[in-house]
C-alpha cells in the first residue's frame, strides 16, 4: 500500500517508479494498492473529476485504488477563502462520479467527523469504503471507529505513532500546541519491555489490535524493516485499555472544519 496525495507532490515519482518496476516484471499492478486524495482546491464536482484525471496522469495509471477526499471542505485556488457554498455531500457526489467512471475502485474520506459521514451517509448512493484519520492513544475516536463499523467501512489510521516530526515538518504559522510523545509513554515502554519490541511497534500494534489499519512513514530504510515486524505478538484488550489510560487526550493535527 502506498498512501499519497496530489498535495504532497510526489505522484509522478511513485508513478514512474512503478513503471519501472512492472517493466521489469520485477512486479504486477496488482501487487500496489494506491491511495490518493484530492486537495482542498479541487474538492467539488468537476475539481474533483480534474484532480482524479490529474492523479492518473502523474501516476501513469488507469485506475486508482481508493480516492480520498482530503478534508471535508473546499477552498478557493489560492487557499485565500473557504467555499462554504460547497457541502460534503456535494463533495461526495463528485467522489461517486469518480467511481461511477472506473477511475477509482474505491472512494473515501480523510480528517472527516461523524457528523459529516452521518451526513453522507444519508444521501450516498455509493457507500463510503474507507474513512483516513489521526488516531493514537491519546486520541483512540472511539465514537468515529463504532461508526465505521456500523456502516461496515474500513478505517485507516495516520499518526499512529504520535507524528514525532510533526514539529519538526509543520510550519509553526497553523500554532499548534506541542504534544506528549507517544513513543516515551510509561505504558508504552513497559509493553515495549514485555514483548521485546520497540515503542514504535507496540503503538501500531494497538491500532492493528482494534481493527484499524496503519500506514507509518519513515524515511529511514530500517525502520521501514522493523514496520512489518508486528504479526509475532498481540496485545490484549487490557493492554490496549492500559495504552489509553495516560490522561492524554490530545490531537496533533487540527483539522476541524
Amino acid at each position: 500500500l502506498i498512501d499519497t496525495a496530489a498535495v504532497y507532490e510526489n505522484e509522478a515519482a511513485i508513478g514512474e517508479e512503478i513503471r519501472e518496476l512492472i517493466k521489469e516484471r520485477k512486479i504486477i499492478r496488482s501487487d500496489v494498492f494506491i491511495t490518493t486524495k484530492v486537495w482542498v482546491t479541487h474538492l467539488y464536482p468537476e475539481g474533483i473529476m480534474e484532480s482524479a484525471r490529474e492523479s492518473l496522469r502523474q501516476l501513469q495509471m488507469d485506475y486508482i485504488d481508493l480516492l480520498l477526499a482530503h478534508m471535508p471542505t473546499c477552498f478557493n485556488h489560492d487557499m485565500t477563502a473557504q467555499k462554504k457554498s460547497v457541502k460534503v455531500e456535494d463533495i461526495w457526489r463528485g467522489l461517486e462520479s469518480v467511481y461511477k467512471k472506473g477511475m477509482a475502485r474505491a472512494i473515501g474520506v480523510s480528517n472527516w467527523n461523524a457528523e459529516q459521514i452521518e451526513r453522507v451517509m444519508k444521501i450516498a448512493t455509493v457507500p463510503i469504503h474507507n474513512v483516513q484519520v489521526e488516531l493514537h492513544i491519546y486520541w483512540p475516536q472511539h465514537e468515529l471507529h463504532e461508526l465505521c463499523k456500523k456502516h461496515n467501512i474500513a478505517l485507516t489510521s495516520y499518526a499512529t505513532m504520535g507524528s514525532p516530526g510533526r514539529a519538526k515538518f509543520m510550519p509553526d504559522k497553523f500554532g499548534w500546541k506541542g504534544a506528549s510523545n507517544a513513543l516515551e509513554d510509561p505504558n508504552v515502554k513497559k509493553l515495549a519491555e514485555k514483548y521485546d519490541k520497540s515503542p514504535a511497534q507496540i503503538l501500531l500494534r494497538y491500532a492493528m489490535d482494534r481493527g484499524i489499519a496503519v500506514i507509518p512513514k519513515s524515511v529511514k530504510p530500517s525502520r521501514v524493516a522493523d514496520n512489518f515486524k508486528l504479526f509475532d505478538f498481540k496485545l490484549s484488550p487490557e493492554e490496549i485499555k492500559q495504552l489509553e489510560s495516560s490522561g492524554h487526550r490530545q490531537r496533533l493535527f487540527m483539522n476541524d472544519l
